[in-house]
């Protein structure tokens, strides 16, 4: 009896053992480059690069050598004339069979001329239906004699860090090659706004870029878009745009030709603890107003200093969620929003516009100052006078007092303010002169606050800044 029960445990375990998991791993990835490879593509572009000219000789006038330095010049640059063709190489892959093609902006941004060459080996003119530079995605649109075999997108909201992923593509010239890897990582940002990348560990080279990424059902979870690399080959660190970002750049580019998103109008920056303490709120998250231009975030209440704490139902966490979520809403869309404001929550309405064509207003003209500065919390403070307003480039800022010096040891040193930075609003109030700011770090010290919050204005971007009221 005792060797049956051990005999079951050793079968319970072994079900559970390293060698039963990888049992879900294919043993080859020879069908899904079947199912998919006729959808992938090789992009080759082309564009007119005007002649380049090297540098002169310096020959003084009037030199012996001065016609002969003309001569040779002459002769060595009139082969040079003429504009000459530059190519490059990328990647892509069929979503229709009627031939929409999605591939990277920066593979045929500036091209006059567009080929797709399928793994049938045959060739096609492709032209530009639509581009989004935000999020480097291109869409082109082939015209194909019979139907093409096409790849449908998948869901990356659902990919897991170390599911299979598999990608295709033209790496460096080489032509519909596979590489195979993981997600490494998921909701990565490298610099744009709307930035949500897969990172993986399959390879990726010059020429992936635009190709698919792949799950195990051979839909696509990503566009290859980048690498980080300190000699510009694969190590391993490759990042491809999610197809939930994609999907919604590509329809706009079907339906519109260009991207339509939505526009709240304000500058935000995140909520620090120390800001987060300076203003009350329970907890460091959402999104802090620091400039509200002419816009719908004006119509709708929007002040300078609100913390957005909920956009259209969904709670913000911080600026990239914020820009993310009302960048997907359609644009004259009328949402809530849920904003902080004077130690409680207000809720907003708010009609959205289009960011792609939002024009920032020139803020009211300025008003004289009579100038007069004075040490505060460590720093030396004048008001801002037209001429400082003219020399720092503040022509629509009011009032607001100029930092002309900094102690190194003090907190605002700590917190990277410098001189040159204006001041132009101190406890989310306007302040025009030294005294009214001497007057609201005393109302806040009486008031037991251990910090105050500063509107800083530098190279014209707000940003707020908490400096501790402890050691003021």
């Amino acid at each position: 009896m005792a060797m049956i029960l051990a005999m079951a445990i050793l079968a319970v375990l072994a079900s559970f053992s390293p060698a039963s998991a990888q049992t879900a791993r294919p043993a080859t990835f020879a069908d899904l480059v079947d199912q998919v490879g006729d959808a992938v593509v090789n992009i080759t572009t082309s564009s007119v690069v005007a002649a380049r000219t090297g540098p002169q000789p310096i020959v003084p006038e009037g030199s012996p050598l001065e016609d002969f330095f003309n001569d040779f010049m002459n002769r060595n640059n009139r082969g040079q004339e003429a504009p000459r063709r530059s190519q490059a190489l990328g990647s892509g892959f069929v979503i229709s069979e009627d031939g929409y093609i999605v591939t990277n902006n920066h593979v045929i941004e500036g091209a006059d001329e567009i080929l797709i060459e399928f793994r049938g080996g045959f060739v096609l003119d492709a032209e530009v239906i639509g581009t989004d530079p935000s999020t480097d995605i291109a869409l082109l649109k082939v015209e194909p004699d019979e139907p093409l075999p096409f790849v449908p997108f998948g869901d990356s909201d659902v990919m897991r860090v170390g599911d299979w992923v598999m990608a295709m593509g033209n790496p460096l010239g080489q032509g519909f090659s596979v590489s195979v890897g993981i997600v490494s990582a998921r909701e990565r940002a490298l610099s744009g706004s709307y930035d949500d990348f897969i990172q993986t560990d399959a390879a990726i080279n010059r020429g992936n870029s635009g190709g698919p990424l792949f799950n195990l059902d051979g839909e696509v979870v990503g566009v290859n878009t980048a690498i980080l690399s300190p000699n510009g080959g694969s190590i391993g660190i490759g990042f491809a745009m999610s197809s939930a970002v994609v999907t919604r750049v590509v329809d706009q580019l079907q339906e519109f030709g260009e991207t339509r998103r939505g526009w709240l109008g304000v500058r935000i920056q995140d909520v620090t603890d120390d800001i987060a303490e300076g203003l009350g709120l329970e907890e460091a998250r959402g999104a802090l107003v620091t400039d509200v231009p002419e816009g719908p975030a004006m119509e709708a209440g929007v002040e300078v200093g609100d913390v957005i704490l909920s956009f259209d139902g969904t709670d913000v966490d911080d600026t990239r969620e914020l820009v993310r979520n009302v960048g997907n809403a359609p644009v004259g869309e009328t949402v809530r929003m849920v904003v902080f404001r004077d130690g409680a929550t207000q809720t907003l309405r708010v009609t959205l516009g289009r960011r792609e064509t939002a024009e920032g207003a020139a803020g009211p003209g300025a008003t004289p100052q009579t100038p007069s500065s004075a040490d505060v919390m460590g720093m030396t403070l004048t008001p801002l006078t037209d001429a400082r307003r003219e020399e720092l480039g503040a022509q629509g800022v009011q009032g607001g007092l100029v930092i002309e010096a900094v102690d190194v040891e003090s907190d605002a040193a700590a917190k990277g303010l410098m001189p040159g930075d204006i001041i132009t609003e101190v406890g989310q109030r306007p302040v025009s002169d030294v005294a009214e700011f001497e007057t609201r770090v005393t109302e806040a010290r009486d008031a037991g606050q251990k910090s105050i919050l500063l509107l800083i204005r530098r190279a014209g971007n707000p940003r707020f800044v908490a400096l501790s009221l402890e050691d003021a």
